[in-house]
């Protein structure tokens, strides 16, 4: 079996509300859940993870790393509740290497942990990312609305 390609691991852009979705699932997650949960929320926001480092001598640059969750859903107060991050599964090709390190990152940096989100017709499967002690993927946390701490979603 051959390792999928960039091309055939992301699905077609869906432009909704004025968004444009990486996917028809990431595009159903905001429909289901994101809107009717009444609560603010950004899409796509970006952050940058690391700087533009110059190597010593001028001898180059080595890139910045920056990423982008699918959504941030917040508080009333406009504190962050979730950091989501849809994907088709929580195995190795819905969640590679590189995501791993994003995540990981990302929570090191802005303090909080992306959870990663498979949607289902009713529900969906969360597992908070980056922690010592996550949920196997064969037993995720299940939820039907925002009303949920991210720590319900790992081993702790």
């Amino acid at each position: 079996m051959s390792s999928p390609t960039a091309l055939n691991k992301r699905g077609n852009k869906v432009h909704l509300d004025d968004f444009v979705f990486d996917s028809e699932k990431e595009a159903l997650f905001y429909q289901r859940f994101v809107i009717s949960s009444g609560l603010p929320f950004e899409v796509h926001p970006r952050f940058k993870l690391t700087e533009l480092t110059k190597l010593p001598g001028g001898g180059g640059k080595i890139s910045q790393i920056a990423y982008s969750p699918d959504f941030i859903i917040k508080n009333m107060d406009g504190s962050w509740r979730h950091v989501i991050d849809v994907k088709n599964s929580f195995g190795m090709y819905g969640i590679d290497q590189s995501n791993k390190l994003r995540f990981r990152l990302f929570a090191i940096k802005y303090g909080h942990p992306v959870e990663a989100v498979v949607i289902r017709k009713n529900d969906f499967k969360v597992i908070t990312q980056g922690v010592t002690k996550p949920l196997n993927e064969k037993r995720p946390f299940i939820a039907r609305d925002f009303d949920y701490h991210w720590k319900d979603a790992t081993g702790y």
